[in-house]
């Protein structure tokens, strides 16, 4: 986590930076507000600015905000009174923090309020072959496209691969595409000019200069206007990119992951997605399937979330009862495990006694989970284990659900047939003719060390 740290370096002060340091932190500092923007508009990112109590911290924000810079901000400071502290947090300070500081205290802040550390939790074998890929990739060089529906753990899949890749010592730096109004977007991308436009005060480091020797995440990039693709292609293909207003090119040394839950391929179809860049893009496509379809997850998740908002909360830690986790794997999470990480954060608060029941897990609306049941035994439990295992495929015949399989593990693995061949336990003949029973039917195919559709030869 980067730490950028506000004030004079007193001895107490030194003292917290060098817990943060401890604990992972890459700390920077500068010792007045107006400093600590003009870094971050330099592009010496952070993700939390830990201030002294007596800079002017609604300020600092204000004129952060006037650059679009969101970064989180914690108060601290020696012989602050009650007074001082309830002031920082009226100014935009997330939490204050008293010196000289606690070790528990400092990491539980630098925790909560950057929240980057989002195991990637896994127990189901459809995630763990996707997980599989990934360590295959990760520490390539080739851009990864990242699919699947809205809360599949789309970001966290992209921070593994940055951890696990070689530039994992270097910045991961996000991008919503679909958050920030197209009129400026490109100027977050790239950067700006003194005077490029009106309100451009000063120049801007865009968040590709930001990632330089890192990552750069364009999340949801379905939704990036088509006008801007063509910048972003020219970028991809020539790492070099033109700030806003600017006349000279600035070359930028980064790996693109980007994340879609739209069919680009339709969109490509439907004109509003450059084909070129799809495939710039997705020179490997990790394809998270959704919570219905990996039902071994569902209990390890809520397990963790438990732990992670008891503590938070600062409650009890209470297990889950048997009938909390056959109300779990019946409900269809249709906003997977976003959804249900919300449900146990309510959970782990509207729990009573020794146990989490199903009473306590509630829908935002503050109804019963769909899907509590009562126990019917070991059949019974077999059946809803079944039935939330089987539901993605209901409708399907056994061909079609035969097909998808296969198509969905030769596309994990990038076309390679043997390594396909070995997971779904067929020999490498029985599935080539498998593939050109499918091509002949017209469906497209992956072509061998690539994953990108093509017609088989």
């Amino acid at each position: 986590m980067r730490l950028l740290v506000v004030g004079r370096l007193s001895g107490q002060l030194a003292s917290a930076v060098k817990m943060a340091m401890a604990h992972g932190a890459k700390v920077h500092h500068v010792e007045r507000g107006d400093q600590a923007t003009e870094q971050l508009r330099r592009g010496q990112g952070a993700d939390l600015l830990m201030v002294d109590y007596r800079v002017d911290i609604a300020a600092l924000i204000a004129a952060n905000e006037a650059e679009r810079i969101h970064v989180p901000v914690v108060a601290c400071g020696v012989d602050a009174g009650p007074d001082d502290a309830a002031a920082t947090i009226r100014a935009g300070a997330k939490e204050f923090i008293p010196l000289p500081p606690e070790a528990d205290l400092i990491a539980a802040v630098l925790s909560a309020v950057a929240d980057d550390e989002r195991p990637l939790i896994s127990a189901d074998p459809s995630m763990k072959a996707v997980i599989s890929l990934a360590d295959q990739v990760a520490r390539s060089e080739a851009s990864i496209l990242i699919t699947g529906e809205s809360g599949v753990g789309k970001e966290v899949m992209a921070r593994y691969l940055h951890q696990n890749s070689r530039r994992a010592e270097k910045p991961f730096i996000s991008v919503n595409c679909a958050a920030i109004p197209d009129n400026l977007l490109e100027s977050e991308l790239f950067g700006h000019e003194k005077g490029a436009f009106t309100g451009a005060v000063a120049r801007r480091v865009g968040k590709f200069e930001e990632a330089d020797g890192g990552t750069l995440l364009l999340d949801e990039i379905s939704e990036m206007d088509v006008r801007l693709q063509a910048k972003l292609l020219r970028a991809l293909q020539e790492r070099v990119i033109d700030r806003v207003g600017g006349t000279t090119p600035v070359k930028v040394d980064i790996r693109i992951i980007a994340t879609s839950n739209r069919d680009l391929a339709r969109s490509v179809s439907e004109g509003t997605f450059r084909e070129d860049l799809l495939y710039r893009l997705n020179v490997v496509n990790l394809r998270l399937p959704s919570l219905r379809e990996r039902p071994a997850d569902i209990p390890a998740l809520a397990d963790f979330f438990v732990r992670k908002y008891a503590t938070a909360n600062g409650v009890p830690g209470r297990p889950l009862s048997a009938d909390a986790r056959r109300a779990l794997m019946a409900h269809r999470w249709n906003g997977n495990v976003r959804e249900l990480e919300n449900a146990m954060h309510r959970a782990v608060l509207l729990a009573q006694g020794p146990e989490i029941d199903v009473d306590a897990i509630r829908l935002p609306d503050g109804q019963p989970l769909t899907g509590a049941v009562q126990d019917t035994g070991p059949a019974g439990r077999a059946a809803q284990t079944a039935d939330a295992v089987t539901r993605a495929y209901v409708g399907q015949t056994v061909a079609q659900m035969e097909k998808t399989l296969i198509l969905d593990t030769l596309g994990h693995c990038l076309g390679n047939r043997t390594h396909a061949a070995n997971i779904l336990g067929i020999s490498i003949r029985t599935l080539r003719n498998k593939l050109n029973e499918y091509a002949d039917e017209g469906t497209p195919i992956p072509a061998p060390q690539s994953g990108i559709a093509a017609a088989v030869g």
